[in-house]
């Protein structure tokens, strides 16, 4: 290893999207290697919303590897972390940078030690799938720290192993993570079914009905799940196979009516599995309720799906509507009932803020003027409080390198996080 005099840093910044299922994982058939009972389909949001940003610093002068998640100091000894920076290192390249004075081989690679920085732009473990875009994030930016030649779909098979919904969050648009059948996991990973350009009218709406810390983590309660429902057994055998291929055809064709009912329907059925769980697990909560069942009124008012929720492991609703027009009646609805506790319109709806004047929403005022939504048979009845704020979105790329280097997380000369 040739370096000029002075310690060198050598220094990636990478940001990745988080992803939302609308076909669910849920249960693993090997824990070791994250391999699931079933195939999924999911919808990459727009990073620009909803991402990780990753830095990933490597030196000579590290005695040892360091993370920091948001701010704060992180163990890395956990098994996935380890898999991850396993699998990367195994597959690095030969690295030089004569400007620098860098000269890495290929072999000095597993002495040097890193330094990764991430930083979530939305809740951690609140139900959002942060820990996708995390792990895609840090295999991601680690790839192209260690000067990694594999494609996304090999590099999709090793984020699984960090947290399996990571892989799907390699691609933009709508992917689809490969159950497998190989007991190496070497065929279970992600393919891209249709980029972002593909279906852009969708636009999405999430309601952060809670950013705390979900009480059931999914790792424990997939186990749980596997270990004690029967209905998990015929969920993955029996209806996710012919919904994936419904839910396929639904996204070439753009048949909204179609990917409305399928994603609504898989959401349902996700969270019943949950329920026949021993001891059984609730993600979701009255807010949560009450959502669904302002949209399939809306839904069944109308004669035809208007707008598909989706629901993770949590409580926040995933709302994805056809077009703009018709996710401005949707905020219309939801703010009608969920109006924000103070009177601040623009912190209560984050993302794309533009929605709000689609909606004609300029000022609190026209929140309180809103109508209520004929379609409910209660419709005094208001929530205020309930919803911690709204995020506007729309389908997004997959990961792409950071190169401001401003905007790294790690400082180029310590090797630590900036303000550290």
């Amino acid at each position: 290893m040739a370096a000029s005099e002075r310690q060198w840093v050598l220094m990636a910044t990478g940001r990745s999207p988080t992803n939302i299922a609308v076909i669910k994982y849920w249960g693993k058939r090997d824990e070791a290697l994250i391999l699931p009972v079933n195939d999924s389909i999911s919808v990459t949001l727009d990073p620009d919303h909803l991402s990780a940003t990753t830095t990933v610093a490597v030196s000579p002068s590290f005695p040892s590897d360091r993370m920091w998640l948001n701010g704060k100091e992180i163990s890395l000894s956990g098994g996935r972390f380890q898999s991850c920076l396993r699998e990367i290192r195994k597959r690095a390249c030969e690295f030089e940078d004569e400007k620098k004075g860098i000269k890495i081989k290929k072999e000095d690679w597993e002495n040097l030690h890193v330094h990764i920085a991430s930083y979530n732009n939305f809740p951690t473990a609140a139900g959002l799938a942060s820990s996708a875009a995390g792990f895609a994030c840090l295999v991601f930016t680690l790839g192209k720290v260690m000067n990694v030649k594999e494609d996304y779909g090999e590099l999709s098979s090793i984020a699984r192993q960090g947290s399996g919904s990571a892989c799907r969050s390699l691609y933009g648009g709508f992917v689809k993570w490969c159950m497998g059948k190989k007991d190496d996991g070497s065929d279970s990973l992600a393919v891209q079914l249709a980029d972002e350009t593909h279906w852009n009218d969708l636009v999405i709406i999430i309601a952060v009905v809670s950013s705390k810390q979900k009480e059931t983590s999914s790792t424990s309660g997939m186990r749980d799940t596997v270990e004690t429902s029967p209905l998990l057994q015929y969920r993955a055998q029996t209806v996710v196979p012919s919904r994936v291929l419904k839910m396929e055809e639904a996204i070439k064709n753009r048949d909204f009516d179609s990917f409305a009912k399928l994603t609504c329907a898989d959401s349902n059925q996700f969270h019943a599995v949950c329920l026949d769980t021993s001891p059984p697990i609730f993600y979701m909560n009255d807010t949560s309720h009450r959502i669904i069942s302002l949209v399939e009124k809306w839904n069944h008012s109308q004669g035809t799906p208007q707008v598909a929720y989706t629901f993770d492991a949590g409580p926040n609703a995933v709302l994805i509507a056809p077009n703009r027009k018709t996710a401005a009646l949707l905020l219309q609805k939801l703010l009608y009932y969920f109006p924000p506790q103070d009177k601040n319109l623009s912190s209560y709806l984050v993302g794309d803020k533009s929605i709000l004047g689609d909606a004609g929403l300029h000022s609190i005022e026209d929140v309180d003027a809103l109508p209520a939504p004929p379609e409910m048979k209660i419709p005094k009845q208001k929530f205020k409080g309930d919803v911690s704020y709204f995020i506007c979105s729309r389908l997004g790329s997959g990961p792409k390198v950071v190169a401001d280097e401003n905007q790294a997380l790690i400082d180029s000369v310590t090797g630590l996080p900036k303000g550290v």
